[in-house]
């Protein structure tokens, strides 16, 4: 009966997107990358396939990603992801070997993405489970690793309904977890003995972004002496919260960084934030001086690109992460708090575990409305010590944080997966 279920939803799913391409441009992605079936060509060498679901699990697979390519150069790297958010930014990332969509689940598509792979070794990043690859990977003796899984009571795991779930559990050979919770939930059905706690590599993603960090003079050059905010990966709600604020305080200097960049919702974004600045306007812009009159006098900065946000929130004095008002939750808190800047977000973000840990720590700020948004931002800007505390607590818990990935590199090293 479960097979069954899961056999609905996935014909569901399909038809559902297939139904949204003709006005929807991701779902029009999503339809058109899975037009032809994946190929390459082997060289006989060891192959590790890494899945992703979109863009944030890949930024949390990369280090590893990275470290295999650097202890053993010789690996063909096959990546993987399901949405376009990840597949159409990392398409020409140069660590992999070949990068595809992952065709809908299904027996045929399983069996023949490990006849055109042979994946010596396969790497699933986080979350997102499908049935037939994974019992597929079993029954062929191909071992699979969860990398920085998590877990959570409400999922079908862990329910009564939820045989066809378990079963997938079963094909991973090691659970390389975040934190002792997921242990405990995975220990209530049956899985023991193939559980470590290792952290988040995301910590080590963003330890190494910030590490590379390269100053950016148009953004200096915006920002100058002024306080700044910068809000990252914002939706409609976010920016509602944060409109008032914007207009009250021409002093402070915004950089805003939505979450969607098409042209319509950056238009939208402009009219919200009247008089605001472009980044694409700010590269000509800022050739000029700066005068009272200049665009560059804006107080509002809407970044139109994607590829910059991490090293944005360097300038900041206070971040405001974007999606703690959507039900999916928010978007990454690691970014900013490995520059040691405070992080504020909405109240949807319990299912995050360095969201929870950044409240606890003191780093981060959870607001339910505007309201407390400027109760909040006037407290911290009268209290000087106390931003000061509450950045040094954000960069202290990335900090530490780091090691996840050696640890499972450490693991595929004595098991000696890459090694014949």
């Amino acid at each position: 009966m479960g097979k069954l279920f899961y056999l609905l939803f996935i014909h569901s799913y399909q038809l559902g997107i297939r139904i949204a391409a003709l006005w929807n441009s991701k779902a029009k992605l999503w339809v058109a990358g899975r037009r032809q079936f994946p190929q390459l060509n082997q060289q006989g060498n060891k192959t590790i396939w890494m899945h992703c679901a979109s863009l944030g699990e890949f930024e949390q697979g990369r280090p590893l990603l990275e470290a295999i390519k650097k202890q053993y150069p010789e690996v063909s790297i096959v990546l993987t992801f399901f949405s376009p958010s990840g597949y159409e930014v990392m398409k020409n990332y140069k660590g992999a070997d070949h990068i595809f969509y992952l065709p809908m689940d299904s027996p045929s598509n399983a069996d023949r993405m490990i006849e055109t792979i042979q994946p010596s070794l396969v790497l699933w990043v986080k979350y997102e489970f499908w049935y037939y690859y994974l019992t597929a990977f079993k029954k062929n003796n191909i071992p699979v690793l969860m990398v920085s899984g998590i877990f959570r009571e409400e999922q079908s795991f862990f329910k009564w309904y939820g045989a066809i779930w378990r079963e997938m559990l079963q094909s991973f050979n090691w659970f390389f977890l975040q934190n002792n919770d997921s242990k405990e939930l995975l220990e209530t059905v049956g899985i023991k003995n193939n559980i470590s706690i290792n952290g988040d590599t995301r910590f080590d993603r963003v330890l190494e972004i910030a590490a590379k960090f390269e100053p950016m003079l148009l953004i200096e050059k915006f920002c100058g002496n002024s306080k700044v905010i910068v809000a990252g990966s914002t939706w409609e709600e976010d920016e509602e919260e944060l409109v008032h604020y914007v207009r009250s305080n021409p002093q402070i200097k915004f950089i805003i960084a939505p979450h969607e960049i098409d042209e319509g919702n950056i238009k939208d974004v402009q009219k919200e934030f009247a008089g605001s600045l472009l980044y694409s306007e700010l590269i000509t812009s800022g050739q000029s001086p700066i005068t009272e009159h200049s665009s560059l006098a804006a107080n509002v900065l809407i970044i139109d690109n994607i590829g910059m946000l991490s090293r944005l929130y360097h300038y900041a004095h206070i971040t405001f992460v974007g999606g703690g008002f959507e039900e999916s939750g928010i978007h990454n808190v690691l970014e900013p708090a490995v520059h040691g800047k405070p992080v504020i977000y909405g109240p949807e973000y319990e299912k995050f575990a360095e969201a929870v840990d950044l409240v606890e720590c003191g780093a981060g700020i959870c607001i339910e409305n505007a309201l407390e948004l400027e109760k909040v931002l006037t407290e911290l800007w009268n209290d000087e010590a106390l931003l000061k505390q509450k950045s040094e607590a954000a960069k202290n818990y990335v900090y530490s944080k780091a090691g996840a990935t050696k640890k499972i590199m450490e693991y595929i090293q004595e098991k000696r997966l890459l090694t014949s």
